[in-house]
């Protein structure tokens, strides 16, 4: 999409304005400046001072004289011409320098250029210069700035090019371009669909987390409608003067009338979207809620008949107001969700396009292990990639490049000086080994895919990798009992060979505590609580904190419900690695060594027979 600026003030403009400047000059200022520098005197004190002696020369027009004394600064002095024959006489004896002007006549074209032409470009190009710098100190932030933008929306304009942004530019999101598309559809043949009586959506929210590519899909529609694109963030339209975010509404609607058919698209809606309080209470906002209701009031009443389509995004659709969403105004609503196993793929490829890489990549094994991650983020490994082959001194990105950058997006970067001694590395190899060992040893837990003990720029002092071989969109509760004593076999562990613990293991408690509440208050994964929701998830898009809604003595009686849960698994978790010890210790001595073990790796040690592992 090509942007075009919203365009200067003509040439003609400063014309007008030069050439009333001009008249008042020619009129007013310029008479007033000669009358100001000439000293009319009368005829009988003209011939005085020439009797004086007192005149040094003369010039003699059809209706007047003009003469300059002999001072040492002269002055210029005029009087009208009489009828007086001896005038010549009296000049030649006082000795005065005399004549009569001779008026050529000029050309009309020539005088019509100097007079006004040339006077008005001077100007002109004086105003364009002035402006320029006037723009320059009050219009981004200075005093003043605001005012020179009044009421104007901002709104930055695209128009359609050969290289701009398609739905083939868009991966992983299939549903929402097959819901788009209709859209693009009506654009393009509105005849068809006015025929039988339909009538468009006058606007669709683009509603999911961050990242997952909802302003890009604005622009793929307007690409594949090939019309004008408005694009404009909510938060433009916020402003320290009353009425300017209304006006702002105004303009943009007024704008999108005149280019009809075109797409205007404001990001992060809920900016002045959301929910009106009232005007009486506290913390209320009357400028963003003037500004809301001149959205929606010129949302019912422009025609969507004319190929008017309103889009939006936002990551918080729990806040918008209930008016905004109604039928008539945002009358679809259009999930942007986090990409599957197969949309995460097509990502990594649309992206590795622009790059140089090995034609034999597995970008199914990429996608894999950077499950949950969006469209954004998979860019940004794709980018740490190439990085990361500049760094290694190669021309093009191959597998261990893909699979290190989607580490660095997990845990961030290798450290690279030494800060563990000897001791911790031996306590850090034994932790990783025991959440590896304790997943192997379960059925319903994710392969192992790798194994580190390199510390992080994260804070993590290593970790375990697990890897699910195809997508997964439900868990049983014996997968999340599962998944809650891997997260307890580091510290286990730790416990069985050192006979004591360190703090290595705070984010698996974070996590382990957070799942087995998630089972009791959310699931409803017990029966002594029951299919009971017992806490509620807020921004499910924005991080998903929770709230519990239940009495104190539920939320007691829950927290020792958490705390058996977890202990349980606890106790499963050292019942697996007592039996194991021999496996554990060779595992983490491998580690130890190693650093850094594949899930293969893994695998072919931990399947040994165990008289081959005393001998």
């Amino acid at each position: 999409m090509k942007e075009v600026k919203t365009p200067k003030k003509t040439l003609i403009f400063y014309c007008i304005i030069t050439l009333l400047v001009l008249l008042i000059f020619n009129t007013l200022l310029y008479p007033a400046m000669l009358n100001r520098a000439v000293q009319q005197v009368d005829y009988s004190t003209f011939l005085q001072m020439v009797r004086d002696g007192k005149v040094k020369q003369v010039e003699v027009d059809e209706d007047q004289i003009t003469f300059i004394d002999n001072a040492e600064r002269p002055t210029i002095y005029k009087t009208g011409r009489m009828d007086d024959p001896e005038l010549v006489d009296r000049l030649e004896s006082a000795g005065v320098t005399y004549g009569q002007v001779i008026v050529e006549q000029a050309s009309p074209l020539i005088s019509f250029l100097v007079t006004w032409i040339l006077p008005i470009v001077v100007f002109a190009v004086i105003g364009q210069l002035l402006m320029r710098m006037m723009t320059k100190k009050m219009g981004t932030g200075g005093m003043g700035g605001p005012a020179m933008t009044f009421g104007k929306s901002n709104a930055k304009v695209y128009v359609p090019s050969t290289t701009g942004i398609k739905f083939a530019d868009v991966a992983g999101e299939d549903e929402a371009k097959e819901i788009l598309t209709e859209i693009v559809d009506f654009l393009h043949n509105p005849k068809k669909y006015i025929e039988i009586g339909a009538k468009m959506p006058k606007g669709a929210l683009l509603v999911g987390p961050p990242g997952t590519g909802k302003t890009l899909l604005a622009k793929a529609v307007a690409g594949e409608a090939k019309v004008p694109f408005f694009s404009i963030s909510g938060s433009e339209f916020m402003e320290m003067f009353v009425g300017m975010g209304a006006a702002k509404v105004r303009d943009l609607f007024a704008q999108a009338n005149e280019k009809a058919p075109c797409i205007v698209f404001i990001d992060e809606i809920d900016t002045i979207g959301k929910k009106r309080d009232g005007a009486n209470s506290i913390g209320g906002n009357d400028e963003r809620e003037q500004t809301l209701n001149q959205l929606l009031t010129e949302m019912d009443g422009f025609d969507g008949t004319k190929g008017v389509i309103i889009l939006a995004a936002t990551n918080r659709p729990e806040s918008l107001d209930p008016a905004l969403l109604r039928p008539g105004r945002f009358d679809r609503r259009v999930p942007v969700e986090l990409p599957d196993l197969k949309g995460r793929e097509d990502i990594l490829r649309v992206h590795a396009k622009k790059i140089k890489h090995d034609p034999n990549l597995d970008f199914g094994a990429v996608a894999r292990a950077a499950a949950g991650a969006s469209g954004a983020e998979l860019a940004n490994i794709v980018n740490e990639a190439a990085l990361r082959a500049v760094r290694q001194g190669r021309n093009m990105v191959i597998q261990s490049d893909l699979e290190e950058s989607v580490e660095v997006v997990i845990a961030g970067y290798q450290k690279k000086n030494d800060i563990l001694s000897d001791k911790e590395k031996l306590i850090v190899a034994y932790h990783e080994t025991g959440h590896a060992l304790i997943a192997a040893l379960q059925t319903h837990s994710a392969p192992v895919h790798k194994i580190t003990i390199i510390p992080r720029t994260s804070g993590a002092l290593g970790y375990t990798m697990q890897v699910e071989e195809g997508e997964r969109n439900l868990m049983s509760k014996e997968e999340i009992e599962n998944k809650i004593a891997t997260l307890t076999g580091g510290r286990v562990a730790e416990d069985l060979v050192f006979h004591s613990i360190t703090t290595g293991a705070s984010n698996d408690i974070e996590q382990a505590t957070r799942l087995a509440r998630a089972m009791l208050a959310t699931y409803g994964m017990s029966d002594e609580i029951g299919m009971v929701a017992l806490q509620t998830q807020n921004n499910i898009y924005l991080g998903g904190d929770t709230s519990l809604t239940c009495s104190p003595e539920t939320s007691a009686m829950l927290d020792r419900k958490v705390i058996e849960l977890v202990g349980a698994q606890y106790k499963k978790a050292t019942e697996l690695l007592s039996a194991h010890m021999p496996k554990l210790h060779e595992l983490a001595k491998y580690l130890y060594e190693k650093e850094t073990i594949t899930g293969e790796e893994f695998m072919t040690i931990l399947e040994r027979p165990v008289a081959q592992l005393e001998n």
